[in-house]
């Protein structure tokens, strides 16, 4: 078989592009698919045993998309950036491998821009869930075997009611192969407590005992089948995601290096410096490349994947990429989502169809309103630094550019969903 039909489908980016290719078996050996995502391969040294690690991570082509606009699961059961993620180390024709997914919270809801720095998610009423919800894991349980779903979202707040669904229905679906993990990490890591992660380490442990791992040896004998996966969620999939899969992966990664003899007994992972090094930059690289692709910035806490603890630097570089988040989610996204879709064939163009539907007449809103804001915020600067013959004049042109600016600036938020870049094509005022 070639390439392209050995492939997974579910990661195969250029399926659309290659179908006239793929209906020609003479042309097969042409059709290469591509995968969107991450990886690195490493030789790696310990105990003067060298090894290949490799971590490989594959987003998948069904429900692709960018953060806000592509949200929960499609009728299909796709479940929006999901990840599949790969561990694997090479030793001396021996070979193993500890997979983990990720992906959004597996029922219909949404998050629409609409200029809010984090807009309010909103769970569809009139769909009935069960059914893509089931759907979904139908999938995954033949996949990759029992499930432990790891939900990091806040259990309070606008995250609350997300939280709170999924563990209903989990319940609900009342399904032996499900196990269902809620772990409030913000909460539990407030005030720099990162060593609290271990808490939720800890808790799956048995059920990540009980997994396993897939294991290999050199004569390509298995040795060991890994039989089940977690499934890690919160909002978007990356940052909560990444750090926790990383703990796991290493966890993974303890036993099978002791099992292939690389580790002596009661080595740790954590005192290898060296690979050490290497294992928590190539997570905190793989946190950036989804979240680059979904979010349009770098991962949020990968300070932590890199070095262990929360600092003060990184804080500062969270605080820059959620303004870089903000203004491309609000602004440019909706011309990336149309990308998406024109490149995996979910919006076919028709050229009877007339002008394309691309090119769209803005509002009056979209301009005025700004402008005036602008002008007004202006003039209150000016009056500030150019005061009047006396205070109350002064404070008078202050107060009502001042006024001028916030009363239109609270027009804009109302209107906020008018002044975002939405998609045009098929996630056109979707709220799926």
């Amino acid at each position: 078989m070639s390439l392209l039909f050995q492939a997974d489908q579910r990661f195969v980016w250029n399926g659309n592009l290659l179908r006239e290719l793929a209906a020609q078996p003479e042309l097969h050996r042409f059709a290469l698919p591509v995968v969107h995502g991450f990886i690195i391969m490493k030789p790696c040294r310990i105990n003067g045993k060298i090894f290949e690690w490799i971590l490989i991570s594959r987003r998948s082509c069904f429900r692709a998309g960018v953060r806000y606009y592509v949200r929960g699961i499609d009728s299909e059961g796709h479940a929006a950036n999901f990840v599949e993620t790969e561990q694997i180390v090479l030793y001396e024709g021996a070979m193993s491998s500890f997979v983990q997914t990720r992906g959004s919270i597996p029922f219909y809801w949404s998050q629409r821009p609409n200029l809010m720095y984090k807009p309010k998610p909103i769970i569809s009423k009139t769909t009935n869930h069960m059914d893509g919800f089931q759907r979904h894991f139908d999938s995954q349980l033949l996949a990759y075997g029992k499930q432990t779903i790891l939900n990091l979202v806040n259990q309070k707040g606008s995250e609350k009611p997300l939280e709170q669904a999924f563990g209903k229905m989990v319940l609900d679906m009342n399904n032996g192969y499900l196990n269902y993990v809620a772990f409030d990490f913000h909460k539990e890591c407030s005030h720099m407590r990162w060593e609290r992660l271990q808490i939720l380490v800890d808790a799956v442990a048995e059920a990540q005992d009980e997994y396993g791992y897939f294991m290999v040896n050199s004569e390509g004998q298995p040795l060991a089948q890994q039989r089940g996966v977690f499934q890690s969620n919160c909002m978007d999939c990356l940052d909560r995601t990444n750090v926790i899969q990383s703990l796991l992966a290493r966890r993974s990664l303890q036993s099978q290096l002791q099992r292939m003899g690389i580790l002596n007994v009661g080595q740790r992972i954590e005192e290898q410096a060296e690979f050490e090094k290497i294992y928590k930059n190539a997570w905190a690289d793989n946190a950036n490349a989804c979240a680059i692709q979904y979010a349009g910035t770098g991962a949020l806490k990968t300070d932590f994947t890199r070095t262990g603890k929360r600092t003060r630097w990184g804080l500062l570089m969270d605080g820059w990429n959620s303004v870089i988040r903000y203004y491309k989610n609000n602004f440019s996204d909706g011309f990336r989502q149309d990308s998406i879709d024109l490149f995996l064939g979910n919006f076919a163009v028709d050229e009877t169809d007339g002008p394309t539907p691309l090119r769209v007449q803005k509002d009056w809103k979209f301009l005025t309103l700004p402008i005036i804001m602008l002008v007004a915020f202006s003039m209150c600067i000016v009056c500030l630094l150019m005061a009047g013959d006396t205070w109350t004049e002064t404070l008078a042109y202050v107060m009502f550019w001042g006024a001028a600016s916030t009363i239109t600036a609270t027009i804009i938020l109302f209107n906020g969903q008018d002044f975002v870049d939405a998609p045009k094509l098929v996630h056109k005022e979707k709220m799926d």
